[in-house]
């Protein structure tokens, strides 16, 4: 019996791990999401303006998650130059999201996608662990214009603001 019991496991593991992250010109998912600080936001409503970018990774308070979160700080008036509205999604929940975003004075919203709905929205493969793969997307006019399946940490910002450009021109 827990032969069969792991085995699924494994098999629901791959097949999320698996998932096919939205392409550029699909449509913007539609879905309201909870934000660091208990509110809510109807993000297919801001998907329809834009632009946004949507950004995911693995977990709060880990190196490289730190490191793309504070890259987009450190930054932030080349993204509000560029008009873009940024949105970091993990996995973990609203206090935690709260304690990263108020330590790192993050001037954007963190998701708290405890569920992974907007993860599986975006068809963000996870880990093992159910945490999202680092994945960026920008959105406007209510679809996806640029996607990023290997996002940098380190760069994020620019790369955002150098897509966005593209996407105007």
């Amino acid at each position: 019996m827990k032969k069969i019991i792991f085995t699924l496991l494994i098999l629901v593991s791959i097949t999320v791990m698996q998932a096919e992250p939205i392409r550029v010109g699909d449509n913007a998912p539609n879905i309201v999401v909870t934000l660091d600080d208990g509110t809510t936001e109807d993000l297919g409503t801001l998907f329809q303006e834009g632009p946004v970018l949507v950004y995911f990774y693995p977990k709060s308070f880990t190196g490289g998650c730190t490191t793309q979160a504070c890259n987009l700080r450190d930054n932030a008036s080349g993204i509000d130059n560029a008009d873009i509205t940024v949105f970091g999604v993990s996995a973990d929940d609203v206090d935690t999201q709260k304690r990263f975003r108020e330590e790192h004075q993050l001037p954007f919203h963190l998701v708290a996608d405890t569920e992974l709905e907007l993860t599986k929205a975006f068809g963000v493969p996870t880990n093992p662990r159910g945490f999202p793969k680092r994945q960026s997307f920008i959105l406007k006019g209510g679809k996806v214009v640029w996607r990023d399946l290997a996002a940098a940490p380190s760069t994020q910002a620019e790369d955002a603001i150098k897509a966005v450009q593209n996407i105007e021109e």
